[in-house]
């Protein structure tokens, strides 16, 4: 459930690039620094979630576990080979095919969120600090700690996406709509996968 979870997030990712109507704010960040890094996106994820991981050695180890591997490994290189297969095919999507990629996104990586989560076998590196924050360092709830940690994604994503000579005005296709739409969307219907799919599928294995 874990492989199959981060493989189908990693997927989702690339959707949503496709769509380029924003992503989730964690990869917001990431497409900051790809746009201003020149190695390649799987290489450049592993990196920053080395030092992630780093984080959550020195910090709290209790969080990591198979899944935070699978997680550094796999997602980055996954999602360099579904965006790129995807701009192949697909070079110049217009509007309305966007909207669709991006509904589907939002669907398919909630739908991989629920079983790498419900398999409870260690969060991502990025998950992991503000999980330290909150339950470790006591700074304050999960939910609001989490919100300043995304937002900060955000706007260092952003900012770097813009000093690496992109305009302005194309901020949106890393940092839109669709990163407002995970933010709001994705627990509740994370807790309708893992009610009907996730926990039941667990419960048979």
């Amino acid at each position: 459930m874990s492989m199959a979870g981060v493989i189908i997030c990693a997927v989702s990712v690339g959707i949503f690039k496709l769509a380029a109507l924003g992503v989730d704010p964690f990869q917001s960040l990431m497409s900051g620094l790809d746009a201003m890094i020149p190695i390649s996106f799987g290489t450049l994820y592993v990196i920053v979630n080395v030092v992630l991981l780093l984080f959550s050695i020195i910090a709290d180890r209790s969080r990591i576990g198979i899944a935070t591997f699978i997680n550094l490994f796999l997602l980055g290189y996954i999602t360099q080979f579904t965006y790129d297969f995807l701009k192949n095919t697909f070079p110049e999507p217009s509007l309305p095919f966007r909207v669709v990629c991006l509904i589907i996104g939002i669907v398919v990586i909630c739908f991989g969120s629920s079983l790498y989560m419900t398999a409870d076998l260690g969060v991502s590196t990025y998950d992991a600090v503000a999980i330290v924050m909150s339950s470790k360092w006591k700074w304050g709830k999960f939910k609001y700690i989490r919100i300043c940690t995304d937002l900060v994604c955000v706007a260092t994503g952003s900012i770097l996406f813009v000093l690496a000579g992109n305009p302005i005005s194309s901020i949106p296709t890393i940092a839109g709509i669709g990163t407002i739409i995970t933010a709001f969307f994705m627990g509740p219907l994370i807790d309708v996968f893992n009610e009907k799919i996730a926990k039941p599928m667990l419960n048979r294995g």
